[in-house]
């Protein structure tokens, strides 16, 4: 009798509290969710029954192809976080990088090789490589960035997409496909030439790769599928929940800068915003012996002003 109590005294407990949660999501505004399981129990995506990349076909018929493919959008879908975080930055950043492709002839499939890169931020890897693109400093240069101590324009991501065009489509000239090219983008366009030659094959599909080439362009094609579908994975983001670009005004400047937190405060700006909308300045001064001319980004409620404050000296920067 007393462990039927109990148990009655338990089940009356939870259904109380089920009932005020209701009444307090009730009353909550609406918001972005996230809905991956309900009627408590997790919704598995399936794979679909065709999918290709820039025109390209999957070979979905093969198990393996199926497999490696599977286990990206189980990954993507269910690693909340990053996924979430990948889709409100694209609605910042897709606008820029949307058109530069299409200028350049490259597939817009290839804006997802940029977001599984960086997650569409200018991170460092251990390698090196660098900005949105994830370009080693070689690499930047053979494609006309200027990296050095002063500009890296591996962090301009608009020049740094110009320059990922130009390299994907001498990658897809010589390996003679957009697969092949994407998968030289991780392993370099050399490395997988002498795979296919080596192996006796001529697609990406038929290759055995390393395990991070092997998974690259699943990983591509996964962030494709999530971000073309998103309420069939489970995210439903608000409008207002995704990120916007900082309205700007564009000026030139042709000659040396001796501080730049000075510069953005005689601009009616701040260093914060001058580094957030140029990220490419690496120090805090430019010598530009060369006089060449860059075309810097403020916000568009800035204004020139007179400043007369006194900087300290400060050779670093982040």
């Amino acid at each position: 009798m007393r462990m039927l109590k109990n148990f009655l005294y338990v089940l009356g407990g939870a259904a109380l509290s089920a009932i005020i949660l209701v009444s307090l999501a009730g009353k909550q505004e609406k918001h972005s969710l996230v809905v991956n399981h309900p009627n408590g129990t997790l919704t598995i995506p399936k794979i679909p029954a065709d999918l290709n990349f820039a025109g390209e076909a999957l070979k979905l018929n093969e198990s393996d192809v199926r497999e490696r493919l599977d286990r990206e959008l189980l990954v993507n879908t269910f690693w909340h976080s990053n996924t979430i975080l990948m889709l409100k930055r694209a609605h910042k950043y897709f606008p820029i990088i949307e058109p530069i492709l299409k200028e350049n002839g490259v597939p817009d499939d290839f804006k997802y090789l940029c977001m599984i890169e960086s997650g569409l931020s200018n991170v460092v890897s251990p390698s090196g490589a660098a900005g949105f693109w994830q370009f080693l400093s070689s690499t930047g240069k053979r494609y006309g960035l200027e990296v050095n101590n002063e500009v890296d324009e591996r962090y301009h991501l608009a020049k740094a997409t110009q320059a990922a065009c130009a390299y994907l489509k001498d990658n897809q000239e010589k390996l003679g496909s957009w697969t092949l090219a994407a998968a030289a983008y991780n392993m370099g366009e050399n490395g997988v030439e002498r795979q296919l030659k080596s192996q006796g094959v001529d697609n990406y599909y038929d290759l055995h790769l390393n395990s991070e080439t092997a998974r690259y362009l699943f990983r591509i094609v996964a962030a494709k599928e999530i971000y073309s579908h998103q309420e069939a994975y489970g995210f439903e983001l608000e409008p207002d929940a995704l990120y916007s670009a900082i309205p700007t005004r564009s000026i030139q400047v042709d000659s040396t800068v001796n501080n730049w937190p000075e510069f953005a405060l005689e601009q009616g700006s701040n260093y914060k915003y001058l580094k957030i909308l140029n990220p490419w300045i690496s120090s805090r001064s430019l010598k530009n012996k060369s006089r060449k001319t860059y075309e810097l980004k403020l916000p568009k409620s800035s204004k020139p002003a007179s400043v007369n404050k006194v900087l300290e000296e400060d050779d670093q920067d982040e």
